[in-house]
C-alpha cells in the first residue's frame, strides 16, 4: 500500500509549552509535544493520563434512566422473577453478558442469559428469544450491546409480560423503544459526559450503579475489568476518558488475575508468560471470541468467559480455536473472491467507496472481509449476502468519515440498520441493491474529503536515531494502552541507511528484517518491515531512504528496542 505522509512540525508556541510541560514532568520535549498533541497541556492532566485512576471513573447515576434501571432489578430480585442477560453474539455483546451475568449471579441465582444465533434468529432481539423468554416465565430481560431500535420487539414482550432494561451504545432512532430504562450515552437527551463506551462499558456501569445502590463494595466489580479491556479493544471504540481508564485497568487485571475463561483463551493464544496489549486483544483473544459466534453459536463464547473450572475452560477454549481456524480459511477465500470482483470493476477507482453482493458468501464473515477491502483500498465498503431471502451486510470505513451517515442516508431502501461512526449492519431487499449500490456511492463521492480516500501516516515527530533510546522507549510506554485518539506515537528519521546487513525474511520472503544507521550518529538499530520486500533493492543499493516507524521491545534482546518500520520512501535527495 502506498502511504501519504502527514506531518505538522510544532509551532514555536507548541515548542515552548513542550519545553515548559517536559520540565514539569520531567520528560523529553519530544514526548510532551505529544501530550499537547493529545490535548493534555497541564501537569496535573498529565498525572491523570498516564495513572488513570478507578476513583477517577463518572457517576453512574449521571446516565439517563440509571436510577429507573436499578430500582427495576431490585424490585426483581426482591421479587424473585426470573431475569434473562441478552446480547449481541460479537466481541462486544459476549463479554458484556458474561460481566452483567457474572457479577448478579453472585448475588441471585434466578438468572440465565441468551445469545441469539446469528443464522437462525439475526441480529438483535428476536420473536424466537422472546417466545422462549415467555415460556421460561422470564420477567427481566437486561439487553446489552443492541436493543436501541428494537422497537416492535420491545412492543410484543411487553403483550407478554416482560420488562426490558437496555444497555446500548449504538446510535438511537428518533423513537425510542419502549423499556422500562434506555441506558445509552448516545441518546439524543444524554447527560452522560462520555459518550463513547463500548456495550460492555455500559454493562459495567449499571453494574457500578447496582453496586452503589446497594452498598457492595467497588472492588467486587475489580475482577471484571477484564472484560471491559477486551471489549474495548475489539470494538474499536476511543481510548481515552472512561475508556482510557476501563481500559488501563482492565489490562491490568487481564495480565495480573485474569478470568479462568480469558485465562484459557491467553494459553491458546500462545500469550502466556507475556505482557497482553490492545493490539493482542485486537488480533489474537478477539477473534477467537468472535469466531464462536460467526461460525456457529455465540452462546459457546459466554459459556467459556463465565466458566470457572480451568480444564473445562480449556477444552472449551480448543473448540472456539477451531472455529478461528475454520474462520479464517472463510474468510481468505471470500476476500480472494471480493477482490477479483473489486479488480474487474476497471472504473472502480472513480468511486470513492466499494458496494460488493455474492449471495454464496457466509453471513457471519462479511464484517471481516469488508474491513479488509477498506484497508487494502482505504475506501468506505458494503460487503452483502444473501440470508433468508435479502440482502444482509456489514458496511465499514476509512479513518474520519462517519459510514452511519452515508447508510442512513439510503434508509428508505433498507429493512433494517444499525451501528456507529466505523461500523454498520445492514440489510435489504435483493431487488433494491442496484439502487443503494448507486445512491450510497453517490452520497460518499459528495461527502468524503479526498484526503479520506488515501491512506496516510499521522507523523508524530521527526527524530535522529540518537534521541531513540531505552529511556525514550520505556517513558513511551506510559502511553499505553492505544487505539482510536490516542493511537501508537509514529517517528520518522530522514535519511537512513543500510548498515549492510539488512536482508529479507519470511515464509514467502515477504518481509525486511533491518539492521540500520542514520548520517547523524553511529548508532545501529534494527528494525522489521512486514510486507515490504518490494523495497530491499532499494535498500541494498546503498543510497539513503526516510522511514516512518513505532518503538517496539526487542523481543530478542530485552535490553534493546526494536524499530517497527510502517513505511519506507527514498530520501527527497535520492528521489
Amino acid at each position: 500500500m502506498h502511504f501519504k505522509w502527514n506531518y505538522e512540525p510544532p509551532t514555536s508556541e507548541q515548542q515552548a509549552a513542550a519545553k515548559e510541560l517536559g520540565e514539569k514532568i520531567g520528560m523529553s520535549p519530544i514526548l510532551a509535544n505529544l501530550l499537547i498533541k493529545r490535548g493534555i497541556k497541564t501537569e496535573s492532566a498529565a498525572k491523570r493520563f498516564f495513572r488513570p485512576m478507578l476513583n477517577e471513573l463518572i457517576d453512574p447515576f449521571l446516565m439517563n434512566d440509571m436510577d429507573v434501571a436499578v430500582d427495576r432489578l431490585n424490585d426483581a430480585m426482591g421479587r424473585k422473577e426470573r431475569i434473562m442477560v441478552y446480547g449481541d453474539y460479537d466481541v462486544d455483546g459476549c463479554t458484556a453478558v458474561a460481566l452483567v451475568y457474572k457479577f448478579l449471579q453472585q448475588f441471585y441465582s434466578n438468572i440465565e442469559y441468551y445469545i441469539p444465533d446469528r443464522y437462525d434468529e439475526g441480529y438483535g432481539i428476536s420473536k424466537k428469544a422472546l417466545d422462549y423468554a415467555a415460556e421460561k416465565g422470564i420477567k427481566l430481560i437486561i439487553v446489552l450491546d443492541c436493543g436501541i431500535k428494537a422497537i416492535d420487539e420491545i412492543a410484543y414482550a411487553k403483550s407478554l409480560g416482560i420488562d426490558f432494561i437496555i444497555c446500548d451504545h449504538h446510535v438511537p432512532d428518533d423513537e425510542l423503544p419502549n423499556a422500562v430504562a434506555i441506558l445509552n450515552p448516545k441518546r439524543e437527551d444524554s447527560t452522560y459526559p462520555f459518550k463513547d463506551l463500548c456495550g460492555c462499558g455500559v454493562g459495567f456501569k449499571f453494574m457500578q450503579a447496582f453496586a452503589k445502590n446497594n452498598g457492595i463494595p467497588f472492588s467486587r466489580l475489580i475482577p471484571l475489568l477484564d472484560f471491559c479491556a477486551v471489549s474495548i479493544a475489539a470494538d474499536i471504540v476511543p481510548i481515552m476518558g472512561e475508556n482510557r481508564i476501563l481500559a488501563y485497568h482492565g489490562l491490568k487485571q487481564l495480565n495480573q488475575s485474569p478470568s479462568v475463561g480469558l485465562k484459557a483463551i491467553i494459553d491458546i493464544c500462545g500469550l502466556t508468560g507475556r505482557e497482553i496489549t490492545m493490539s493482542d486483544i485486537v488480533f489474537k483473544i478477539g477473534p477467537r471470541i468472535n469466531a464462536s459466534g460467526r461460525m456457529q453459536n455465540g452462546t459457546e463464547a459466554v459459556d467459556l468467559l463465565v466458566e470457572k473450572d480451568l480444564n473445562k475452560a480449556l477444552a472449551e477454549a480448543n473448540h472456539i480455536n477451531e472455529y478461528n481456524e475454520q474462520r479464517k480459511d472463510v474468510d481468505k477465500q471470500m476476500t480472494e473472491e471480493a477482490n477479483q470482483i473489486v479488480e474487474k470493476l476497471e472504473n472502480q477507482k472513480h468511486h470513492a467507496s466499494i458496494v460488493l453482493y455474492d449471495e454464496n458468501w457466509k453471513k457471519g464473515v462479511i464484517g471481516i472481509v469488508a474491513s479488509r477491502l477498506t484497508e487494502l483500498y482505504y475506501r468506505p465498503t458494503v460487503v452483502l449476502t444473501k440470508f433468508n431471502g435479502i440482502a444482509t451486510g456489514s458496511a465499514r470505513s476509512v479513518a474520519g468519515y462517519d459510514v452511519y451517515d452515508a447508510i442512513k442516508s439510503c434508509r428508505d431502501l433498507l429493512e433494517n440498520f444499525g451501528g456507529h461512526t466505523y461500523a454498520v449492519g445492514l440489510s435489504l431487499k435483493i431487488e433494491n441493491i442496484p439502487e443503494f449500490r448507486s445512491r450510497f456511492q453517490k452520497y460518499v463521492m459528495e461527502h468524503i474529503q479526498p484526503e479520506q480516500t488515501e491512506a496516510t501516516l499521522d507523523i508524530d515527530a521527526v527524530i535522529d536515531f540518537k534521541d531513540v533510546t531505552k529511556r525514550l522507549h520505556n517513558d513511551l510506554k506510559k502511553f499505553a494502552p492505544h487505539g482510536p485518539d490516542n493511537p501508537k506515537p509514529l517517528f520518522c528519521t530522514r535519511n537512513v541507511y543500510d548498515y549492510g546487513t539488512s536482508k529479507v525474511v519470511g515464509r514467502q520472503q515477504e518481509h525486511i528484517k533491518l539492521e540500520l544507521v542514520d548520517s547523524k550518529s553511529s548508532n545501529v538499530l534494527n528494525g522489521i518491515a512486514f510486507g515490504q520486500s518490494g523495497s530491499a533493492r532499494y535498500i541494498k543499493s546503498k543510497r539513503s531512504f526516510d522511514i516512518v516507524y513505532t518503538i517496539e521491545d526487542n523481543i530478542y534482546k530485552r535490553t534493546e528496542v526494536q524499530l517497527q518500520i510502517e513505511d519506507i520512501q527514498p530520501s527527497e535527495a535520492e528521489s
